[in-house]
């Protein structure tokens, strides 16, 4: 019977002390009064929470970000333990980045007379979705108001020029640089030389001279079926700095550049499932039309929205056919509308990628091609024999300066996803400026 009383004593005592912690989370004490009495109840700690957490603050915008890429994008679990793709794929490595100033250059080691990406992070950062902690730095730092500051607004030297050139969208206090730490295009290194970054102003200034040839020696860089400025081209374009300038049409920047912010268009006002902490702009033009900027933009308009996205697809469509070998294209097509994002962006349904033999899948992407027609350079040991020999019979790929470049503007302004409406100006001198060079060296 005494150990029964015992038992009961010590489960109310803890039903006691909890209920107490539980209430006293909801409150704020206040300084102890004189001579040990209690002093005044200080705010009510509901009431502090629910300055951010109410239903028009941070409750609606995690709603939003439910449909926003960011949030149900696989690529967190894909690239997690990625030590060079982390940095914008995973949050902790994106935080890690920006806190310490990780640079986007590339180093030459000493020991294998070959250069490396400096832009890297530990393995023990390399985890995490991307959530709001990401992009604001410190929520929930302190158990008053929330400072919603921004994890970064610095300049962002790009990793595709080795740091060389560096994007600063001034608008709105520099906050889309926050975006172009990550929607920036990936380096293209010399596979086959010394492993630095491509020199995109020696494919500019000689056009003619040959960029890549199986039969001979010198060459950067072996083409493969990715080859490619993988997907984040968004920020080389709209700041007017990433392309491959080819004399010709003068580079300038349209007026977004200068006044307006990624957060003008792709945060507006909800409009659908667009809008808002979605990112997204599609068939959402409340961003267009608000603070002066436009007052008619829609999906309807031909002068803002139809004509230019027409003269961009015109210009592809004819890069994509200029970029041929004895008419075959060395651009690849991709009609499987699920799987090329750009689906819509050019008439032969082209995905950025070459057009060269690759049978192997790799589970954590779109890393086959088995109907590519031109030779793969460097066959993989996994694939069979038959591969290999089937491989060997393909004709090879040879590519001079003016096509390698008009290949990575291709890229950029095709995986722009905009069709110039980003940088109209900047994308239509890239495109007609490689038309031009390709011209000059038809094959």
């Amino acid at each position: 019977m005494k150990r029964q009383l015992t038992l009961v004593t010590l489960t109310t005592l803890v039903f006691f002390v909890l209920g107490n912690l539980l209430m006293s989370g909801c409150t704020k004490e206040g300084p102890a009064g004189k001579d040990g009495q209690d002093g005044a109840d200080g705010a009510d700690g509901t009431a502090s929470c629910i300055t951010c957490h109410s239903p028009d603050g941070i409750e609606i915008a995690a709603t939003q970000f439910q449909l926003s890429k960011h949030s149900w994008g696989g690529a967190a679990f894909e690239e997690a333990g990625n030590t060079t793709c982390g940095p914008c794929h995973v949050s902790e490595a994106f935080k890690y980045v920006c806190q310490f100033g990780t640079p986007a250059t590339f180093s030459l080691n000493t020991t294998t007379n070959r250069y490396v990406n400096d832009y890297v992070v530990p393995a023990s950062v390399t985890y995490g979705e991307i959530t709001c902690s990401t992009c604001h730095s410190s929520i929930h730092a302190t158990y008053g108001p929330d400072d919603l500051a921004l994890t970064t607004v610095a300049p962002v030297p790009m990793s595709m020029w080795g740091g060389a050139k560096t994007i600063d969208i001034k608008a709105d206090g520099g906050r889309s640089n926050l975006c172009v730490k990550c929607h920036q295009p990936r380096p293209l290194t010399a596979s086959a030389g010394d492993g630095n970054v491509l020199d995109y102003n020696a494919l500019a200034s000689n056009p003619g001279a040959v960029f890549y040839d199986a039969a001979a020696s010198g060459n950067k860089l072996r083409p493969a079926y990715r080859t490619h400025v993988h997907y984040g081209s968004v920020g080389a374009i709209y700041a007017g700095v990433g392309g491959v300038e080819f004399p010709g049409v003068a580079y300038e920047n349209s007026v977004h550049t200068n006044i307006a912010s990624c957060q003008d268009c792709h945060m507006a006002p909800m409009q659908g499932r667009a809008g808002g902490h979605t990112f997204s702009a599609v068939s959402n033009f409340n961003g267009c039309n608000a603070d002066g900027c436009h007052s008619n933009a829609s999906a309807s308009s031909d002068f803002l929205w139809n004509t230019p996205r027409a003269n961009v697809k015109a210009k592809l469509d004819a890069l994509g056919a200029a970029l041929a070998i004895n008419g075959v294209d060395i651009m690849n097509r991709n009609p499987d509308r699920d799987h090329n994002l750009w689906y819509n962006n050019t008439t032969n349904r082209y995905d950025g990628y070459l057009n060269i033999y690759d049978p192997i899948n790799n589970p954590s992407g779109p890393d086959t091609n088995p109907g590519g027609v031109f030779q793969n350079p460097s066959p993989s040991n996994s694939w069979s024999q038959a591969q290999k020999d089937y491989n060997l019979t393909l004709p090879k790929l040879t590519l001079t300066n003016a096509q390698m470049g008009a290949i990575i503007n291709f890229q950029l302004c095709l995986r722009d996803y905009s069709l110039g409406i980003h940088n109209y100006k900047y994308t239509m001198a890239l495109l007609q400026n490689s038309l031009t060079a390709l011209g000059q060296n038809a094959i």
